[in-house]
Formats: C-alpha cells, sequence, structure tokens
C-alpha cells in the first residue's frame, strides 16, 4: 500500500495525513483547474527523506471531477491510516524554555506543533519553570492517558523526564531503586526528543541528526526504538541514570569546570576541554567489571547499531536466554576482571556518543539496545599521546589503537578511587569483596591529590565509588535509530558475501 507521487513509492508507514482540499480556494487565481467542471481533490502529506537523515513533510494534490470517487480515495487511505496502530494519539509535551539558546518555546509552537495537529495528535503541553519541575510532574499525571512523553529541549531535558518516567514506573511496580540488584521493570511508554538544547547527543546517536522537523516526523509515523539504560549507584543508594555517557576523570573535570561558566553558553565546552587537558590530571583506582558474554560482538568491531539491529536482537534472546538457565542471582557470581591503575578518563558508553563535531562518536560500534556498555579506560600517558587519542574522535582512524587505550564490552562495573580506599572510606563490602587489598606502598603523585567527578549524561555526580549495572532495553525511543546510507548498505553487503 503505497502512494505514487513524482516518481517514487510512499509506504502508508510514512504517510502523515490525508485531507479533503477546497480547488476553488488554493488554486483561485490560476488557469490550471478552470477547463474542469468543479473539480474535487484530496491532498496527501508525506516523509520525504532529504541528506544526512533529515525528513521533511511534502504533499501532493490528488484531483478528479467524480466527488465520489474522490471521496472514496480519502476514506481509503484514511482507513490505511487507521490501521498503523504504533502512532500516538495523546502526548504529554515538556518544554525547557531555558535550555540552550532559549529557543524551545519557538521551536516547538513554530516547527512541531503545526505537525502534531496535521497528524490529529492531541497535546497537553507543560512549560517547566525549574530544575525537575518535568520530573515531579511525572509522578503526579494520569500517566495511562499517554501514549507517549515528548521532551523539548537538549539532554539535559531528556534525562529529567527518562529519571521521571522510569522512577514512576518503578513506583507503581513497588520496586526500590535503591537496590542495585533490583530487576527494572520495562518502559512501555516511548519518549520522543525534540532538539532544542546546547547539547543533543541521545538525538544524534539516535536518528542520526539533531533536526527539530526531523524528530517531529519519527513521532507522529510512531516510530519505536528500544535503549538501554543504565544505572549508578553508590552503598545501596540509588544516584542516577545513564544512556550514553558516563565519565571519569577528563570528561569529568571538563565539566565540572564548564559548570561555572555557563554564562559563556556553549563555547564553554571548548574552553574548559583546553584548560583541562593543559592540567593532564589522572586518577588511580581500581575498576571491577563483569564482560557482556552475551552480546556476539566487541567494541573493536565495524558493525554500527543501525535501524532494526540485529546484533541488539540476537544480543537481547543471549541475554534473555542466560537469565532463564541462571537467573539473577548467579549472575551476580559469574567472573569479575579486575583492573587497577592510574587513568587519565573512563569512559563507560550506552550508544556511540556521536555529535556533529565527532561523527563516530567515543566508541563508533556500541549499540543501543544490546544490553551492554563499552568500558573505555585510557591510562596515564603523555599529553601529546593523550592529544593524539582525543584527535582520532574526529577522524576515520582506529581511537582504540594505541597501547594505553582499553575497551571492553561489559554488563555491569564498579569503581572505586584509591584515595577513597586510602582514606578507609565507606566503599561497600561488594566492592571490598570484587577489589581485594590496594598496594599502599608507591609514593605520593599528582593522581592523590583529589579525586574526579563523575560526567552522568551531562550531569556532575561527586561519587567516588560507584557501582553501575546496565538494563536491557529498559525504554523505548520514538526514533528508528540510524537508517543505513547507501555506502554502508554496500560494504556490509560485500562484508556479508565475504563471510558466505
Amino acid at each position: 500500500s503505497c502512494v505514487h507521487t513524482e516518481n517514487c513509492f510512499v509506504p502508508t508507514s510514512e504517510i502523515i495525513a490525508v485531507e479533503e482540499t477546497d480547488l476553488n480556494k488554493k488554486q483561485r487565481n490560476s488557469g490550471k483547474w478552470q477547463k474542469m467542471a468543479k473539480p474535487h481533490a484530496f491532498t496527501v502529506y508525506y516523509v520525504k527523506k532529504a541528506h544526512n537523515h533529515r525528513w521533511r513533510c511534502s504533499d501532493v494534490t490528488f484531483w478528479c471531477v467524480d466527488e465520489q470517487l474522490c471521496n472514496q480515495w480519502i476514506q481509503a487511505l484514511k482507513e490505511l491510516l487507521e490501521l498503523q496502530k504504533a502512532r500516538p494519539k495523546q502526548l504529554l509535551v515538556y518544554i525547557n524554555p531555558y535550555g540552550g539558546k532559549r529557543q524551545g518555546k519557538r521551536i516547538y509552537e513554530q516547527k512541531v506543533a503545526p505537525l502534531f495537529s496535521l497528524a490529529s495528535i492531541s497535546t497537553d503541553v507543560f512549560v517547566t519553570e525549574r530544575a525537575n519541575h518535568a520530573k515531579d510532574n511525572l509522578f503526579e499525571v494520569n500517566i495511562n492517558k499517554y501514549d507517549g512523553v515528548v521532551c523539548v529541549g537538549g539532554d539535559g531535558m531528556f534525562s529529567e523526564v527518562m529519571h521521571g518516567l522510569i522512577g514512576r514506573m518503578q513506583k507503581d511496580s513497588g520496586i526500590d531503586q535503591n537496590n542495585p540488584k533490583a530487576p527494572l521493570v520495562q518502559c512501555n511508554i516511548r519518549i520522543g526528543i525534540i532538539p532544542a538544547g546546547s547539547t543533543d547527543c541521545i538525538c544524534y546517536s539516535t536518528v542520526g541528526v539533531s533536526d527539530p522537523v526531523t524528530s517531529a516526523l519519527h513521532i507522529i509515523v510512531g516510530d519505536s526504538q528500544p535503549l538501554d539504560v543504565s544505572s549508578v549507584h553508590h552503598n545501596n543508594t540509588f544516584l542516577k541514570y545513564t544512556v550514553s555517557l558516563l565519565g571519569y576523570g577528563f570528561y569529568g573535570d571538563v565539566l565540572k569546570d564548564s559548570e561555572k561558566k555557563r554564562w559563556m553558553g556553549p563555547m564553554r565546552y571548548d574552553y574548559s576541554g583546553f584548560k583541562t587537558f593543559l592540567s593532564h590530571h589522572c586518577y588511580e583506582g581500581t575498576i571491577s567489571f563483569q564482560p557482556a558474554k552475551h552480546t556476539l560482538r566487541s567494541p573493536r568491531d565495524k558493525d554500527s547499531c543501525r535501524t532494526g539491529c540485529h546484533i541488539c536482537r540476537q544480543s537481547e534472546q543471549q541475554l534473555a536466554e542466560q537469565r532463564k538457565k541462571c537467573g539473577l542471582k548467579h549472575e551476580d557470581e559469574e567472573e569479575w576482571k579486575v583492573i587497577k591503575g592510574k587513568f587519565l578518563a573512563i569512559n563507560a558508553v550506552n550508544m556511540s556518543c556521536a555529535c556533529p563535531r565527532s561523527p563516530k562518536g567515543l566508541s563508533p560500534a556500541a549499540h543501543l539496545a544490546d544490553g551492554s556498555a563499552d568500558l573505555i579506560l585510557v591510562r596515564k600517558c603523555s599529553r601529546f599521546d593523550f592529544l593524539r587519542y582525543l584527535v582520532r574522535h574526529t577522524n576515520q582512524d582506529d581511537q582504540f589503537d594505541f597501547s594505553f587505550v582499553d575497551v571492553y564490552r561489559v554488563k555491569s562495573f564498579q569503581f572505586t578511587s584509591k584515595l577513597l580506599e586510602d582514606n578507609e572510606s565507606d566503599v561497600t563490602d561488594i566492592g571490598k569483596k570484587h577489589f581485594g587489598q590496594f598496594c599502599r606502598d608507591h609514593p605520593a603523585c599528582c593522581c592523590n591529590i583529589a579525586n574526579s567527578t563523575w560526567n552522568c549524561d551531562g550531569e556532575t555526580l561527586d561519587s567516588s565509588a560507584i557501582e553501575v549495572r546496565v538494563h536491557c532495553q529498559l525504554m523505548k525511543l520514538f526514533a528508528r535509530g540510524i537508517e543505513e546510507n547507501h555506502k554502508e548498505a554496500a560494504s556490509n553487503q560485500s562484508r556479508v558475501e565475504q563471510l558466505l
């Protein structure tokens, strides 16, 4: 079932709306319709795919003399659209009016609301007035009347809505979020992201572009992309959820410094990045992690996560089979690999973390929904070597091809800073069990001056002992992942042929 227009076929799933058209009004001054006695017409609004993953709303008008035939076409097309059961009819929209360049409200009203209206989607719009306003509101609203929640803002706004939605689901199901071992309940309500912030990493990594119109159209057609979420705990206390970057050392220090310079706007990240690079702090500690044995791929392969990703599907199945056999309790007894050292950066990513400046991201082959995170350890090295590593994020070279960089695909990990151990602070029993005792006989160095800060999806986290667990496909987005371009499709085809 497709509409043929401008020599291209449009699947029903990408038709936005069908409307009766009054040609007399539309073409009053045109001679085009004058030869016909009372022409009847309807307009089909559809998704037109532009360059670089951008979508646009296009339209084509069909006309004929026979009114009955015209009405039959309108009816038939509307019935086809009714069969698209994944499409939302009622949305709850949160707008952050302060984020990014303070354009959230204008972007929504001018670019998004007219498209929702065209697609007959009704909305309840909530403009936030303070931090955590949306999160608090999600615990109060009648969530069951909505088919989805839309956040208009940057990564911070998305994080707030995600925390509210996941927290609400666990509360309604009687699950204690403070228990790091608790199997969390999946969110059946999708989140849509309308990018309007200074950083839109999550949108870029799940749609392929940070563009409000593209994201609005993905919501309208009812796309669905599952997403892994990691929970972060300290001492059996829940701290945060993360879907993109959890970074200690370099990225934590950059964020902490940039928070003091919000008046600079997005430029603050460049300034703080340069300043942090020059300070070249390394931090000593112990990382303990469980390798993700359920996933069939590694961070060093070239298989990027794309629409309908078979790796995510297979990994989800493998994980489910493992859990059926062993259960969650046995999972915790699986082997833990322990690494001690001095690190310039410790990064755990649930997705590639791609953005316009770093089109491949921190881990190009990280997957959105495979139940694992890529743990990247950058050991102490010279400034020049660290610069070489950072530059690799902007070009096509393998950024893990350094002797001082290790990368692992994990399903959970723990970190404790050396400083915390030396001060005999309250590290968890679990931590002690897995980490063993630290060596105390080395001289004091720059690592012991202070702890770093964790960068958790762009928000600071000041705990130097944390426990992180990946929850496979805990939530869903109104997105379809990044669609393959022709070059990728051709290279994947040749790879399959080589394997065969």
